[in-house]
């Protein structure tokens, strides 16, 4: 046993991914990721800012890989883990917002606004529900691919890879698609709010 561990640790990154696809081993898997642990924990509290959230994050990427390595086809480990690691990060940071606060990311304008009192008064009810129509009536202007790829990444919290998956199409078509739909939001949202305020 001692023999094939350090047979295992010896091999590059390329073979263990192979080998991994096809058996399934988490021994082999776990010497691989091993190998990047550091660099996870980085990024991860790059992102995060906080070493104990940063620390589980290490523990929940490793389990998101057990299913995610072998539905890829992976050329450069370290850099599809850094990638992964990335997403993973900001996927645990827009789960932290208020569905207001994502209403700012999308529509990058002042019309969206970001300190809400918890409870609103009758007319401030109204106003958001106001803002929250059009947000939706500017979605629905999308084309259906950047429609699909804005709703997956900011109100499903998918990251580029799941998307691509889903609509089958590649990342940088996914990452496209997601900067097109976000300028075209932010320009209805902005004519909106010149209509209902002018």
């Amino acid at each position: 046993m001692k023999f094939r561990k350090r047979n295992i640790k010896s091999r590059s990154d390329e073979d263990l991914v192979a080998e991994y696809q096809k058996d399934g081993s988490l021994e082999v898997l776990g010497v691989l990721y091993e190998r990047y642990m550091p660099l996870v924990y980085g990024v991860c509290l790059k992102y995060l800012k906080n070493r104990a959230n940063s620390q589980d994050a290490v523990t929940q990427i490793f389990e998101l890989l057990i299913e995610q390595v072998s539905k890829h086809e992976i050329k450069t480990f370290k850099s599809w883990l850094y990638g992964v690691s990335r997403n993973y990060c900001l996927m645990q940071l827009r789960s932290q917002q208020t569905q207001k606060s994502k209403m700012i990311v999308l529509s990058d304008t002042s019309f969206m606004e970001n300190n809400m009192e918890a409870h609103h008064t009758n007319e401030e009810s109204l106003v958001l529900d106001q803002k929250t129509k059009a947000l939706n009536a500017c979605l629905a202007t999308l084309k259906d691919l950047q429609r699909k790829c804005v709703e997956a990444f900011f109100f499903e919290e998918k990251c580029y890879q799941e998307i691509a998956d889903e609509v089958q199409i590649d990342e940088k078509q996914v990452k496209s698609s997601l900067q097109n739909g976000k300028r075209n939001l932010k320009i209805c949202l902005q004519k909106t709010a010149k209509v209902n305020y002018a």
